[in-house]
């Protein structure tokens, strides 16, 4: 499965990789975040329990984050629950009417028949790109208000 969503934000990329990486931010800007709990906590690389809402429906997973300033990439590994295994790249790219933030999602089923359609269907466009889509949405909101800056 790959699934990928982005949006362009006007706001400086550094300001959105910032706030893209800040885990202990997300809650309070993202309202379909729960909570994040920090397992392990470093400059660039971090390991949470995260917790979000797809509708009505509480949703959590553990994932490893690495933030890597040099490629201006947010790269997370999910190690538990149905995603595990799977990998999610954050990217920001300067474009004429601002920065494209793109977030893509890779996982291969585990079950190669029936997997693929949950994964596809059910994680994959359900639960993923439900979620992504609202993240990068009160992200753009968050920076390009007042409360971004």
């Amino acid at each position: 499965m790959h699934k990928e969503n982005s949006i362009v934000i006007n706001a400086p990329r550094a300001r959105i990789f910032e706030a893209a990486s800040d885990l202990s931010q997300w809650p309070l800007i993202l309202p379909h975040y729960r909570w994040i709990r920090f397992i392990e906590k470093s400059p660039n690389k971090n390991l949470v329990v995260m917790g979000a809402r797809r509708g009505w429906i509480p949703i959590q997973w553990t994932s490893e984050q690495i933030i890597d300033p040099e490629r201006s990439e947010v790269r997370f590994h999910h190690v538990k629950a149905f995603t595990k295994g799977m990998d999610v790249v954050w990217t920001f790219t300067e474009e004429s009417d601002g920065v494209e933030v793109k977030i893509s999602h890779d996982l291969k089923p585990r079950i190669p028949l029936i997997g693929r359609f949950v994964v596809e269907s059910i994680v994959g466009d359900f639960f993923i790109h439900y979620i992504a889509t609202r993240t990068l949405r009160y992200m753009k909101l968050h920076l390009e208000s007042n409360h971004g800056t």
